[in-house]
């Protein structure tokens, strides 16, 4: 690497910058202060750990967004951890094993070698919070209603769209139509991709009977508002139980969700196959117009816990910290800055100590420097006293 290139960081990995640095270090806190009022109990997993452990259950997907490196200790092969989940949930059921259930939250780093979009970032900062050991609607619930409170509590006071799905009901339906594993392994790649113009080539060539055929052409067109759990109930009135009653489920879930936050559009999508390969239930996402991307997401995942050796229900979500700062209306406050002057003289000290205490920045000056750089007030000596004034 050139000398002149040394300084430069790797492509896609950010730092934060005053007064950025601030105005997330302060989100941070506000965050996790309400987690914790909600009963949220603060974990603070190694940035490494054994690749097997971080690749174990949900960390499977992760594969190939994970930074690998050897151990010069042992010889055993490390993760760079993409994700927060795997960590937690390993604590959940070899740490803590709580028989009740367990509220868990975190903030931290994490990194990745691939990114989700051209501009993201690949050192996010990443927000979450989980809730083992309940299986019901109500966690869900919870969960959901705890992500929409952290993004207005972040700032984030534009229009919310709520994105709900539900991956019981492409299994059962997968069931149902019978097509076999490299089918429809073509078929969850273009629904992922949303590539209807490929899915109407698929279904020419796909071998299935009129019925298998309607249903796979309607799936991915079910999406949109409260009208699409209508249309699925008359579409798939022949199907398994499982899939009715995540259709109704998440029919209960938007009903609730409704009543707490009435101004945030819920959309419908029951093709969504976000984390399909983990998640067990319900499925979520956050967005916002003018971004792509989600800016919060999670779901149910039951049997996260299962490669630890104790499964538990299980459901949370995760958000980009830096993100959410990018997204907030909120101005920062940066506050009074006070120059004091160089010098030890006692009561020039007693006074910085007290300012400090009532939560103000003071910076003493240096003997011989200039002037520190955003102060907007100097403390100075007036009839013995020492007084702040305003520059």
């Amino acid at each position: 690497m050139a000398l002149a290139d040394r300084w430069l960081l790797p492509e896609g990995v950010k730092e934060l910058l005053p007064p950025q640095a601030r105005r997330v270090e302060s989100l941070r806190r506000r965050i996790i202060d309400l987690y914790e009022s909600w009963g949220y109990e603060q974990v603070m997993p190694p940035l490494m750990e054994h690749l097997d452990s971080l690749l174990t259950g949900v960390g499977r997907d992760l594969e190939m967004n994970t930074f690998k490196v050897t151990d010069q200790l042992s010889g055993h092969m490390l993760g760079v951890r993409a994700d927060i989940t795997p960590q937690v949930a390993r604590i959940d059921a070899h740490v803590l094993r709580s028989e009740g259930p367990s509220r868990l939250c975190y903030c931290a780093s994490v990194l990745h070698a691939r990114t989700a979009e051209p501009l993201a970032s690949r050192n996010p900062l990443q927000l979450g919070a989980e809730l083992y050991g309940h299986a019901g609607l109500e966690s869900d619930l919870e969960v959901i209603v705890l992500m929409l409170t952290t993004l207005r509590s972040a700032g984030v006071a534009r229009e919310l769209t709520l994105d709900l799905g539900h991956v019981d009901i492409f299994r059962g339906l997968m069931q149902q139509a019978g097509i076999g594993a490299e089918a429809e392994a073509e078929y969850m790649d273009i629904l992922a991709r949303k590539a209807l113009p490929e899915l109407d080539k698929f279904l020419v060539a796909l071998n299935a009977d009129a019925r298998q055929l309607e249903i796979l052409s309607r799936l991915p067109r079910l999406n949109g508002d409260r009208t699409v759990l209508d249309k699925a109930r008359e579409l798939f009135s022949d199907a398994s139980a499982e899939v009715l009653e995540a259709i109704d489920y998440l029919a209960l879930l938007a009903d609730s969700v409704a009543r707490r936050f009435p101004e945030v559009d819920l959309y419908f999508d029951l093709s969504e196959l976000r984390g399909y390969a983990y998640h067990t239930g319900v499925v979520f996402a956050a967005f916002t117009p003018g971004r792509g991307q989600a800016i919060a997401k999670g779901g149910r995942y039951d049997a996260i816990g299962e490669d630890f050796g104790r499964a538990r229900p299980a459901t949370g979500f995760s958000a980009d910290l830096k993100t959410l700062i990018d997204l907030s209306d909120e101005e920062l406050e940066s506050g009074k800055l006070i120059e004091a002057p160089a010098g030890d003289d006692q009561s020039l000290l007693q006074q910085i100590e007290e300012l400090r205490a009532q939560g103000l920045r003071v910076v003493q000056k240096l003997p011989g420097s200039q002037a520190a750089a955003g102060c907007t007030a100097e403390l100075v000596q007036r009839d013995g006293a020492w007084v702040v004034v305003d520059l």
